[in-house]
């Protein structure tokens, strides 16, 4: 039974390179332990790694409407990001702060959040999380805006 005080029915897709991978870990326990269902797509060790292998699952997953969101770890945020954003209908923001997070989902609807993870802290990393996920698109004149995202 999901105790979350998220209203998400789908599972969170995880996915990180090396330089991530400790991030990732963290996040994991933090969204299980708040009753979130993840999808760990990997790295699972330090060892090194190609970030796209990982992002192209999250976003994939997110892409087949397998998961309610994906979060994405890597370095600098950019190659998970640049990787996840070649699919399909994905949004994926790099954030750095809460507020940045908050706006990635209210004004862009962004379904993946790419964490920078050389460049902030797991405390605020935990933090851009649960805005992202608790936050809704608003709508409006960003849904106009976000229509014209696809280049075909």
């Amino acid at each position: 039974m999901n105790h979350s005080p998220f209203n998400l029915f789908l599972p969170i897709a995880l996915g990180c390179d090396h330089a991530g991978f400790e991030y990732k870990e963290d996040v994991k326990a933090h969204l299980e332990g708040l009753g979130l269902t993840v999808m760990d797509m990997g790295t699972h060790s330090r060892d090194s790694v190609d970030y796209p292998d990982h992002a192209h699952r999250v976003a994939e997953a997110v892409e087949k409407g397998e998961c309610a969101f994906g979060i994405l770890f890597c370095g600098s945020g950019n190659g998970v990001a640049m990787t996840a954003n070649k699919h399909a209908g994905i949004r994926a923001a790099i954030c750095w702060n809460v507020p940045i997070a908050e706006l990635a989902r209210s004004h862009n609807d962004a379904n993946i959040l790419c964490v920078p993870a050389r460049y902030v802290s797991t405390e605020i990393s935990r933090q851009m999380v649960d805005k992202f996920i608790a936050t809704d698109f608003e709508g409006g004149r960003h849904a106009t805006r976000i229509g014209k995202i696809p280049c075909a």
